[in-house]
């Protein structure tokens, strides 16, 4: 065999060896928006149909929480609760605001932007992914029970983190028949039905099993999880499943 055929079967072999080497996935968690909407808010629709296309990106977590406060614009919007108002409220008195917004997205639990500004809410992504902190999280669902499994951070001081569980709608299409929308057909995806706080994590692996007979909310195809500094602080982690045991992106 002549030097140049052993030199290139010498390479090939080695390439063989480096593809057959398992490669760790480096891809870091999902940055989570919360879009605070409205059926009755007549400048939600953009930023409804920009949530519609950021749910499909593998590296967000985009959720719509639809929120009461405009009902009185005569329409009552039939997503809506006032869990998710009361989560948006508190948010902004963590923040410092005024007052709250439509739409609103807080994304990471750390900034908010106007909800159809598209420029704005990418550059707070791009932010967030240079500075985040991430929390393992591992759910399976049984025929009777969620189970969420929360690792450790390698940080010795650790602020405790509020564990909230979210039942999530992934895909609704609503015919708005009055108020500002009046005769529109507006379409929503990942709509959050309900959110609660389910556990307080201190910076070691926790372990939690949520009987079916405590998710007994109308409406959800899936769940999602969110590990949350304080109670409405920084999102530390965050993962998403589907009630059929499928993952969620």
């Amino acid at each position: 065999m002549s030097n140049a055929i052993f030199i290139r079967h010498l390479f090939f072999g080695a390439l063989a060896l480096l593809l057959a080497i398992p490669v760790p996935c480096l891809a870091k968690r999902q940055v989570v928006l919360e879009l605070y909407t409205s059926q009755g808010c007549s400048s939600c629709p953009p930023a409804d149909a920009l949530m519609e296309r950021l749910s499909d990106r593998p590296d967000v977590l985009a959720l719509s929480l639809p929120v009461t406060y405009w009902d009185m614009l005569g329409w009552k919007d039939t997503l809506a609760s006032e869990g998710n108002t009361r989560r948006q409220k508190a948010y902004a008195a963590t923040m410092g605001h005024g007052g709250v917004y439509t739409p609103e997205i807080v994304v990471d639990g750390v900034t908010d932007v106007v909800g159809s500004r598209e420029t704005q809410v990418e550059t707070a992504i791009t932010a967030r992914r240079a500075d985040m902190r991430e929390v393992p999280i591992t759910l399976s669902v049984s025929s009777n029970a969620l189970h969420i499994a929360i690792g450790a951070l390698p940080e010795k001081n650790v602020d405790d983190a509020t564990v909230w569980l979210l039942h999530v709608l992934n895909h609704a299409s609503v015919r708005i028949g009055a108020g500002e929308n009046g005769g529109r057909k507006l379409d929503y995806r990942n709509v959050v039905r309900e959110v609660r706080a389910v556990a307080l994590w201190k910076g070691q692996p926790l372990s939690l099993d949520i009987p079916r007979a405590d998710q007994s909310v109308p409406g959800y195809d899936s769940v999602a999880v969110l590990v949350q500094e304080g109670q409405y602080g920084r999102i530390i982690g965050a993962r998403m499943i589907g009630t059929s045991g499928s993952q969620q992106h």
